[in-house]
Parts: structure tokens; C-alpha cells; sequence
């Protein structure tokens, strides 16, 4: 099921499209919105046993906006870290900017699963979508769940923060990772690391592997296929910036003034935002950082390759090789002391059996109905009450 198929349930009711970004989204002329790429609805829970040993929890951060984060807690890690603190990994989930949701099943299961492997307290971010809230609405949900995720200081390990995300969230935490290196705050967390997995970032301008994918039948079938990848930013933008927009094709003085010292980026070798992904990586590599504080200016960037996958294989295939493998290096970046030997370049090997992407069989997986969205008429519950619950 592929960008330029269409569903026949909207052929029958002979509704008038506005824009059609089936098998993600659909606007009609009246102003409705139909989301097809969405999992089912998880609730939050405080038991440990069914979910991995990791108890969740939610929390609304702005009442205003509804912006809100699921919180994972790794019991038994944060019993072995005491005093210590665990990490923070500042989660981020994907989905082009305006589907899923960091209470559906997906995200939820990832999110478990990155919290009990890497024992690391998670705050997945449930911001808002586009169309209704194009970007940067998505920026400044982001922005506010990690002044939020500060409160946690006293009870984490402020030296081990790290911002992570997958394709749209991707992203947003590097743009959260930019914010955050420009903001003078006290109180705010220094940011450890940086971690991308498939982000989106494109351009006005085609690189030469995007060529050969929209001149090749394979290219066709890839889960983004290029001329995709183009109608997405000016639709979640509001038709206010294109391709050439410096917020998906940054630019250099910015790449050079983030303050993160260490960078993680995860790309799949059949993935159209494959080649920008590593340009973007050479880029973290080559421009020196101008904080004194980092060593001889330069970060470390590590780049790993998930060879004969596609975007997003990790989230709908979790059992394969190549995602264990893939889990496995995030959580290693994530324990690893700094100037560590987590080498530069990870090649994580080419499948046994090709990955079904998620348009033709992920799908299948998912729940068509709609999502029981989280109450938004709640107050914001303190944060001194989720610690005390959580520990």
C-alpha cells in the first residue's frame, strides 16, 4: 500500500479530497481530517510485571496546549542507580509530523523497550499534530516537555540527558537540540547526546541518490518515495515554507553552533532520507563547535547503517536482527563513557529475509479505528507527585 494508492472506502463515499497523503492523512474540503497511520490507544500503567518491569505514567506539561509525555520508569534500574540518578532520554516518535501518537501501541512498545534495555527513565512526548497545528507547533511542544523534564533533575542524572527521535522526531529533537544550545537557562539540562534515527531532512534540491530513486521502480516501492518526501513540508508548514527551507536543509552556522557533544545517527540503506541523514552527519563531523568546553571543539558522531532495511523497520519488525541490533547500539551510545570506543561507522548487516515495509504489511498490524485521546481537561499533575509516585 503505497503513497499513490488509494483506499476504496473514500472512493464509495465520493467525498471531495483537499489533499491527499493517503497512507498517512487526508484533508477534505470541509475542513476534516482522516488519519490512517495510527496504532491503537495503550493506557498508562503502574504495573511493572506486565509491561517489562517499566512503569508508565502520564503527564499533562501545558493545559494550555495539551501538550503532554508518557513517562517509563525502569523499576529495577532505578532501584540499582540510587542516589546516582538514571539517565533521561527525551523521546520523540515520528509519523510525518501529523499521525501517531506517544500513547499509541508503537510508541508505547518502543519507548518500554528502549527504557528496560537501556535503564534509562523515558519521556515520550505527546505534541501537537499538523495539519491543525502546523510547524513549529511541534518545536515548541518539544521545547516545553524538556523544560519540564528539568524538574526531574534532583532525581535523574542531569549529566546524562539525551534527546532522541525517529523520522519527523527526528527532526524535532535536532531543532530541540539547536534551541537548547542558544538558550542561557540554568536550570536546564545540559544535553549529553543526540540521537536521529531515519530523521527527515530534505531540500529543495535532489541528492544524487534521491535521482536514482525516482528513476528507479525500487524507488517507487521505498516507504518515502521522493516525490512524497516534496508535498510533505509545505502541507504539515501550512503552505507557508518549501523544500528549500532551512528548518528540513540546515545550514551550516547552525549545524557548527550546537553545543551537544556527542551525536548518534542511525540510517537504512534502502531509505530515501538515507543520503541526507549521513550529509547531515559528515556535516555535525567536519564544522568545529565553538564551545570551549567541548573537547578540542570537535563531537563525536557516530553513524549507523542498517543495511537492506527501509525506513522505520525497527518499529514495526521490533524481533528482526537488524532491530535488536539497532536497539543495541542506541543503548550502547547511551551507557558509553565519552571518548569511549563506540566506533565512528557501524555497518549492521544486510537481513536474512527483506523487510516488509509498513505501507504494504505494517499496516496490517495497526487498528483503523480512532484513538481514545488522553483528557485534556485535567490539571497538570505536580512533578514532585509523579517522582513520589514513581520512586
Amino acid at each position: 500500500m503505497h503513497a499513490n494508492k488509494t483506499s476504496p472506502a473514500n472512493e464509495k463515499e465520493g467525498r471531495d479530497i483537499s489533499v491527499d497523503m493517503y497512507p498517512f492523512i487526508r484533508k477534505y474540503k470541509d475542513g476534516s481530517i482522516e488519519r490512517f497511520l495510527r496504532s491503537p490507544f495503550v493506557l498508562a500503567s503502574s504495573d511493572q510485571g506486565g509491561n517489562r518491569g517499566v512503569a508508565t505514567r502520564d503527564v499533562v506539561v501545558d493545559k494550555a496546549t495539551g501538550v503532554s509525555v508518557r513517562l517509563f520508569l525502569p523499576s529495577r534500574a532505578a532501584e540499582t542507580a540510587g542516589r546516582n540518578g538514571l539517565p533521561v532520554v527525551l523521546y520523540v516518535h515520528g509519523g510525518s509530523f501529523c499521525t501517531e501518537s506517544a500513547f499509541g501501541r508503537t510508541y508505547h512498545r518502543y519507548a518500554t523497550s528502549l527504557a528496560a534495555s537501556a535503564g534509562v527513565l523515558v519521556v515520550s512526548v505527546e505534541y501537537r499534530l499538523a495539519p491543525e497545528f502546523p510547524i513549529p507547533a511541534a518545536y515548541d511542544d518539544a521545547w516545553a516537555a524538556l523544560q519540564w523534564a528539568s524538574w526531574l533533575a534532583s532525581y535523574a542524572d542531569p549529566a546524562r540527558t539525551f534527546l532522541a527521535g525517529d523520522s519527523a522526531g527526528g527532526n524535532i529533537v535536532y531543532h530541540t537540540a539547536v534551541r537548547a544550545s542558544h538558550e542561557v537557562n540554568d536550570e536546564m539540562m545540559d544535553i549529553a547526546g543526540l540521537i536521529m534515527v531515519h530523521p527527515y531532512f530534505w531540500g529543495a534540491k535532489r541528492l544524487p541518490s534521491e535521482l536514482a530513486w525516482a528513476d528507479d521502480s525500487e524507488g517507487a516501492a521505498a516507504v518515502f518515495p521522493p516525490y512524497g518526501v516534496d508535498r510533505l513540508w509545505p502541507f504539515v508548514t501550512a503552505g507557508l515554507a518549501g523544500n528549500d527551507d532551512h528548518r528540513i536543509d540546515p545550514p551550516a552556522s547552525e549545524i557548527k553552533s550546537l553545543a551537544c557533544r556527542r551525536v548518534l545517527m542511525a540510517v537504512a540503506g534502502k531509505d530515501t532520507l538515507r543520503e541526507r541523514g549521513l550529509d547531515l552527519a559528515a556535516r555535525m563531523r567536519d564544522h568545529d563547535a565553538p564551545w570551549p568546553w567541548m573537547m578540542q571543539g570537535h563531537r563525536e558522531v557516530t553513524v549507523v547503517e542498517s543495511e537492506g532495511e527501509d525506513h522505520g523497520f525497527h518499529l514495526y519488525s521490533p524481533l528482526r536482527a537488524t532491530s535488536k541490533r539497532l536497539m543495541g547500539s542506541i543503548v550502547e551510545f547511551i551507557n558509553q563513557r565519552p571518548n569511549s570506543s563506540l566506533a565512528n561507522r557501524m555497518v549492521l548487516g544486510v537481513p536474512t529475509t527483506p523487510f516488509k515495509d509498513v505501507f504494504g504489511y505494517g499496516m496490517a498490524m495497526k487498528s483503523w479505528g480512532t484513538r481514545s485521546s488522553m483528557p485534556r481537561n485535567g490539571a497538570a499533575v505536580p512533578w514532585t507527585r509523579v517522582i513520589n509516585i514513581f520512586f
